[in-house]
């Protein structure tokens, strides 16, 4: 099982000049992956502002949407950039994508939380026409040498199943805990199984964690979670110290999934080197 750490671009009120040092420290010490939090209504930094400023920063690392609000934005604006920072990357991008909850991160006029479902149906079909060089107006939006850029799903329900199995290389589950998770994994090789999908989906979880200021973490945490569900605040338990990491990775590992991030709960640089050294 990989290991991959977030950026902290959803801390609340982060310091926004510590994003790409926190992706060059977590490229030089060795994680497999580096993850954005989707949020738009919260005082942080956008997915593709962090995915981009830390892609800018890294050469090797992978980059994770984990997971980005997608019909919040007009489609064709957000295959453009999706493009455009997968292409800037070296094609380091996995595009994890997800419906929403809260009604209050649908700020675009037109694009509000009732029918999102249908509507990303129909944006999914425009990403790919978008990545594919097919023409938005009179030109393509994205240069020559685009790819299809590989898109995981998250989600509670069948239809983020459906759209996985149609659309995507695998599943992402939310920083809630194993035995949350597990049933929802479960359901995700079933689905793809039963659609005749060769081989296996992906499956990344997330978990948050923080081995710094822990009482600042922890604060931050219900804050984020402040008008969530609350069965979803509830399955969300940060990992504070090295024993929790390690068990998390071992439950993790026991499950099968391909690789597991761990999402910081404060933007204290120094936490990037303090996983780092209980991961090993």
């Amino acid at each position: 099982m990989r290991i991959g750490i977030g950026l902290p671009n959803q801390v609340r009120d982060v310091d926004p000049s510590v994003v790409p040092r926190w992706a060059a420290r977590a490229e030089e010490a060795g994680f497999s992956t580096l993850a954005t939090i989707g949020r738009y209504a919260y005082p942080g930094v956008s997915d593709t502002v962090s995915l981009a400023a830390a892609a800018g920063a890294t050469s090797r690392i992978g980059l994770l949407s984990g997971v980005l609000l997608a019909p919040t934005w007009p489609a064709a604006l957000l295959a453009k950039e999706i493009a455009s920072i997968d292409g800037v990357s070296g094609h380091r991008l996995t595009f994890g994508v997800g419906v929403g909850l809260r009604e209050e991160e649908f700020t675009v006029p037109g694009l509000g939380a009732r029918g999102r479902g249908a509507r990303f149906d129909a944006d999914l079909e425009i990403y790919r026409n978008v990545w594919s060089g097919k023409p938005v107006g009179e030109n393509p939006a994205v240069p020559a040498g685009a790819r299809q850029v590989p898109m995981l799903f998250g989600g509670y329900t069948d239809q983020a199943l459906h759209r996985m199995v149609r659309w995507g290389t695998g599943y992402i589950a939310g920083s809630g805990s194993v035995a949350a998770s597990a049933p929802r994994f479960e359901a995700a090789k079933r689905a793809w199984r039963e659609s005749g999908r060769s081989g296996e989906p992906r499956l990344v979880s997330l978990a948050y964690f923080g081995l710094g200021d822990v009482d600042a973490g922890l604060a931050n945490v219900r804050d984020f979670y402040r008008l969530a569900p609350k069965e979803v605040a509830d399955s969300v338990v940060p990992c504070v110290s090295a024993e929790m990491v390690r068990k998390s990775i071992a439950d993790f590992a026991e499950l099968g999934v391909d690789e597991l991030v761990f999402v910081p709960v404060t933007d204290e640089v120094d936490d990037v080197a303090r996983l780092a050294e209980v991961v090993g």
